[in-house]
């Protein structure tokens, strides 16, 4: 059975922006996605919450995408679903549009190095929005962090096509909750699985 790696963060973990709890396998799009491919693939959920992508987090290597991708992707990763991006915009690590690009790049090419063969997916996130500012992330997101997030699509396409990757833009098909302007509502989490399970289909 091909095996496919749903590695991201919080939002692919299913954070539940209404009280921190994580919503559960029949909420959350990688549980979606899993029963909507009845069978056909077995699918791993490597999300965490507060995971960057290119940034060194103070967390440690768990939190820090780029780090710790070689323990969850394998030799028998047939498709890598790649989500991840929005943390690595918290004000503290002041990150430029050369950064991001150049971050994305590094951890597509790490996963190419550990499995060659493997399809990757690079899913861009959706936006976050001004409820972020005073929400129960504000400390960690500012202004610049919602100006950057709308760069996210036109970067991750940009790396998509010149590594041969998947790309699925989620501010074209989910928006975030305005309970704190980063996570998804639960039907947003539906438009999500569909979509991925959609561009499975057709490729």
């Amino acid at each position: 059975m091909k095996k496919i790696l749903c590695f991201g963060d919080s939002n692919t973990y299913g954070y539940n922006p209404h009280d921190g709890s994580r919503y559960d396998s029949d909420t959350r799009w990688t549980g979606i996605l899993k029963k909507l491919l009845k069978g056909k693939y077995e699918v791993e959920e490597g999300g965490l919450n507060n995971r960057t992508c290119f940034a060194d987090n103070p967390d440690g290597i768990e939190q820090t995408g780029y780090k710790i991708l070689p323990c969850y992707m394998k030799k028998n990763t047939d498709i890598l679903i790649l989500a991840l991006g929005i943390n690595d915009l918290q004000k503290f690590y002041a990150v430029s549009a050369l950064d991001i690009e150049k971050g994305i790049e590094n951890i597509v090419l790490s996963a190419k190095n550990i499995n060659p063969a493997a399809k990757i997916v690079i899913v861009s996130p959706s936006r976050i929005n001004d409820h972020v500012l005073k929400g129960a992330f504000s400390f960690q997101f500012d202004k610049n962090s919602i100006k950057k997030s709308a760069l996210l699509s036109g970067i991750y396409k940009k790396t998509a096509g010149k590594y041969n990757c998947g790309f699925i833009d989620l501010d074209k098909i989910a928006v975030v909750s305005d309970v704190d302007g980063l996570h998804y509502e639960k039907k947003e989490h539906e438009k999500i699985a569909q979509a991925i399970y959609l561009y499975l289909s057709l490729t």
